[in-house]
């Protein structure tokens, strides 16, 4: 079960009914659960955050209706309904069936997962200070909730009757992958431990969720709180565009004729690439790199040792050696292993070409400083920017021209319509309700039979209370088990806002990242399974889909038509984009090395006994056996690795970004050899059948094998990183 927030079984504890009733007799009981009923009833038809989605499209969230006041009742009085439900289907008198125990398992919840939409919102896109004391009030209560289905005795012993019927005698296809992925999903969660053992699972589950809050929490703090105001004679290099929604962040932050430079990575990237100001340049990246590690209330690092100290404990109760060797079991890695063998096949390869990286900047540093200098990692973007023009005469700020956040988004719905037969149509103002007037939607329809298939929301600017990065997420997932229910997908991403009338233009890598993350929700989109679960992911494999969709940025038709220049309107001329595609493998020295080394260190850290880890040591140490090159830092580093501590999602899974890149690499070639390429009518046709609809529904490694044929090799990865390919050729 993909999801941290167990939502299946989902109960309103029959207990808590019972503890209210005081008579003695049963038609007493029965008219006091019938009053209680009645009274929870009213207060879940008028909590605006539990009521049922209305209006157009199959119904949509009340973002319109989002009052904080209401989040806490809401999400007690939803999981307190889920609980009852869960309590109804361990309690059946009936043997267990797929029917009345999974089946229903996957009906329950429904204001729940409603409920969970809002607060996703909070968390991720209109964070304020109280919401995160009702989140820090809220998150304990949310473990207890976890586990009171997790280790719900009765509810097990009837997963575990319906598995090892379907052991005996399989059910259908998508039932039975049901089947498998909730029994492996409790018995990962500790269904099957002692009384003792599950009381303390819990208690560290408990534990685990205020950690994970006050991770995140500090995070944002370091992150609102770092912002280094320019003058107008410290703007030199920095790019018209950028200037501009500086002095817009200023202007909001109440600095009036200074301009800002926010503590978010869109901000910091683009002044580390093109200020000539060394010395804010080394200030910027400080700031951005010392996120939760500056030894005030806000310092991450005990909280890491925390977080290391009791996941080891809890898997140390199911019998584990440690973390990483439990989280990879359901993975297509499977073993620590088997996902330390990849990067450590690629390791040194990307260090050596790093080495080589820094040694071209540095010749030029030598030419053109006015001091002497040795490159440091505040250095290493402008100088990489100076050996692009030199080597490729490519201007990072030339091609941004051409990459006008408009047009990029007519460039999505065209690669979404040629693969996937979508269309998108902004649905009319006002007609669905949005959290932020920044947040824009379209009406997701099948070009060919007009079928409404779902929504799309994009929310694109960064902001205050808003979480750094990009992602996608869905508020409602596509399944046909109770009812067809269409499918509402969300875009979110940190890109500067102009100053009003201005254009947003945007690097090629955020232009990448954002493929990347509409992939995910055409991912969304495109699922046709019938259970909800089915819906859940493979951590190491939900990112292959994204990756390869950043692909199409760089095909002809999306260059012909799309990237145009904002003033004329004409297309990226061919020279330039020549010059992007010589430039391919530019600088992936420094990326797949900053990478990795958060991938590796994810692992480490989760291999490793953590009584008595000090983990901004550990970290240092561990990196310098490594041979990590001191121009570069971890792209995350430790305190501010949101992916990894605050969360499991990614916790010793952050690597599978390059286990998905091997898979991105093979499946790119298959297209690029057929007699279509990119927009070649079968091959999409597989990607979609095989890819993308099934989600969950088979087993990844094959559904690859369908797709292609054979397993990936890691080959075409090395080739698209200009590394050398490892003899003999590696199978994955």
């Amino acid at each position: 079960m993909g999801n941290q927030i167990i939502i299946a079984g989902k109960k309103t504890s029959l207990l808590a009914l019972l503890a209210l009733a005081s008579c003695t007799t049963v038609q007493k009981q029965e008219n006091t659960q019938q009053t209680q009923a009645a009274v929870e009833q009213k207060q879940a038809e008028t909590n605006p955050l539990l009521t049922k989605w209305t209006g157009p499209y199959g119904g949509v969230p009340a973002f319109d209706k989002m009052n904080l006041a209401d989040l806490k009742p809401a999400m007690e009085k939803a999981m307190a309904m889920n609980l009852a439900e869960i309590e109804a289907i361990a309690n059946n008198p009936n043997p267990a069936t797929f029917e009345n125990t999974i089946a229903a398992m996957e009906a329950a919840g429904k204001e729940l997962n409603r409920v969970f939409t809002y607060y996703g919102i909070w968390s991720s896109n209109v964070s304020t200070p109280e919401f995160r004391e009702v989140q820090a009030e809220l998150a304990p209560k949310i473990s207890e909730f976890n586990s009171k289905i997790s280790q719900n005795e009765k509810l097990f012993q009837r997963i575990k009757a319906v598995y090892e019927n379907a052991q005996k005698n399989p059910l259908p296809e998508d039932q039975q992958r049901v089947v498998q992925l909730v029994y492996k999903g409790f018995a990962m969660e500790g269904a099957d431990l002692s009384p003792e053992k599950k009381q303390r699972y819990a208690e560290i589950n408990k534990e685990l969720s205020s950690l994970y809050t006050d991770f995140s929490n500090n995070i944002l703090a370091d992150e609102e709180g770092y912002v280094v105001y320019l003058t107008k004679d410290q703007l030199g290099g920095l790019p018209e565009s950028f200037v501009k929604a500086a002095a817009k962040a200023a202007a909001d932050r109440g600095q009036e004729g200074k301009y800002a430079v926010t503590n978010t990575r869109s901000s910091m990237d683009q002044f580390l690439t093109y200020s000539d100001e060394r010395e804010l340049r080394e200030k910027v990246w400080k700031n951005y790199y010392s996120r939760a590690d500056n030894a005030d209330e806000n310092d991450n690092n005990e909280n890491i040792q925390k977080i290391l100290k009791l996941r080891n404990e809890r898997v140390k109760l199911m019998g584990y050696d440690n973390y990483a060797e439990w989280r990879l079991q359901d993975r297509m890695a499977k073993t620590p292993e088997a996902a330390m063998d990849l990067m450590q096949a690629v390791w040194p390869a990307a260090v050596a070409r790093a080495k080589e990286e820094v040694a071209d900047m540095q010749k030029i540093a030598n030419k053109t400083s006015k001091s002497k200098i040795t490159i440091a990692p505040w250095d290493y973007r402008y100088y990489a920017e100076k050996v692009r023009q030199q080597k490729y005469d490519l201007n990072s700020d030339e091609v941004k021209q051409y990459l006008e956040l408009g047009n990029l988004t007519d460039a999505i719905f065209f690669t979404a319509g040629e693969l996937f037969n979508f269309k998108f149509t902004p649905v009319p103002e006002g007609s669905v309700p949005v959290f932020h007037e920044d947040v824009k939607v379209w009406e997701v329809t099948d070009k060919t039979t007009g079928e409404h298939i779902g929504l799309w929301y994009l929310d694109p600017f960064a902001r205050q209370g808003k979480r750094s990065g990009a992602w996608a997420t869905t508020y409602r997932a596509h399944t046909t088990f109770d009812g067809k229910n269409t499918v509402l997908s969300s875009n979110n991403s940190n890109f500067v806002k102009p100053a009003p009338g201005e254009p947003v233009l945007v690097s090629w890598d955020d232009a990448e990242t954002f493929f990347h993350e509409f992939g995910h929700a055409l991912h969304f989109l495109a699922s046709n399974v019938k259970y909800p679960t089915l819906n859940s992911g493979v951590r190491d494999y939900t990112e292959f889909q994204s990756q390869l969709l950043e692909r199409w940025l760089s095909t002809d038709k999306v260059i012909n038509n799309y990237l145009k220049h904002y003033k004329t309107g004409e297309p990226m001329p061919k020279e330039l984009v020549a010059k992007i595609k010589k430039a391919s493998t530019f600088n992936q020295g420094f990326a797949t090395t900053e990478f990795l080394a958060s991938a590796l260190m994810d692992m480490y850290f989760h291999m490793a006994d953590p009584e008595n880890l000090d983990p901004d040591k550990f970290e240092r140490e561990t990196l310098q056996k490594l041979g990590m090159p001191k121009e570069i830092v971890m792209r995350h580093r430790s305190p501010h690795f949101g992916h990894v501590f605050s969360g499991e999602g990614y916790a010793t899974g952050y690597y599978g970004y390059l286990w998905a890149d091997v898979l991105t690499s093979d499946a790119a070639e298959a297209f690029a050899e057929a007699p279509g390429g990119f927009y070649d009518a079968e091959v999409a046709a597989r990607l979609v059948k095989y890819l993308f609809a099934p989600r969950n529904s088979m087993d990844p490694a094959d559904a690859y094998r369908k797709f292609r044929g054979r397993d990936a090799k890691i080959d075409a990865l090395m080739r698209d990183r200009g590394f050398p390919v490892p003899e003999p050729q590696s199978k994955k």
